[in-house]
């Protein structure tokens, strides 16, 4: 099997191969390699909201729909399905530092030199042989001269001090906070990084009503 074979059959179902891992002692999943899966844009948002589980009205819509769809990508390749959700809890913020491909940012959270702050996960593959990945990538925010991550968030709720949950929740219930909770996080926003990959407003605005139920 090769990256490509993955690619081939997880792109049938707009995800990506965002990173790849070879496994540790730690990861207790035997000697092999973890491919971990994200959105793929564009189209992933209009795939996902055409299929049963956003439709049944039922709860959990896209953990649903990751677990159906990448645990027959599984079948289909021989690979074990690993998820960011349920048990056990799975370190897919160690496995994409791992990578390669994502890093700290001067925020906090993972940056990625292709998706930038609009990394997220949908799964994993874990295969029992050892991948060629991508080799590693320079860390985007070292040639970042503005980081205008930093100075972002319109109340000052994420920066490289920290995150403050409450000023964040409180902000969102205001006029002011409209653009966010339609557009997503002001701070993933401003990631030069990410300013090729486009999320749509749609899916940024279920994820934001998510954190956010309150609006």
């Amino acid at each position: 099997m090769t990256l490509d074979d993955i690619d081939t059959r997880v792109g049938s179902n707009f995800l990506d191969i965002v990173g790849v891992c070879s496994t540790q002692d730690s990861d207790a999943l035997g000697d092999g390699s973890i491919v971990l899966l994200g959105p793929k844009e564009p189209g992933f948002w209009a795939h996902f909201t055409a299929s049963p589980e956003y439709n049944d009205q039922s709860a959990d819509p896209i953990d649903r729909w990751s677990t159906r769809t990448i645990s027959q990508a599984a079948d289909d390749l021989g690979a074990t399905p690993l998820f960011p959700f349920g048990a056990p809890a799975r370190p897919f913020l160690s496995w994409a530092l791992r990578s390669g491909r994502a890093w700290s940012s001067p925020v906090g959270m993972l940056v990625h030199d292709r998706f930038g702050l609009w990394l997220s996960f949908r799964g994993a593959l874990f295969v029992e042989q050892k991948l060629d990945a991508s080799p590693a990538q320079p860390r985007p925010c070292d040639a970042c001269a503005d980081q205008p991550c930093r100075t972002a968030c319109p109340v000052s709720a994420l920066t490289s001090d920290g995150y403050n949950l409450d000023v964040c929740h409180t902000f969102l219930d205001t006029a002011d906070g409209d653009a966010c909770m339609t557009r997503g996080c002001a701070v993933r926003r401003a990631c030069p990084a990410g300013a090729d990959y486009r999320r749509v407003d749609a899916q940024s605005a279920y994820h934001m009503k998510r954190f956010h139920p309150c609006r």
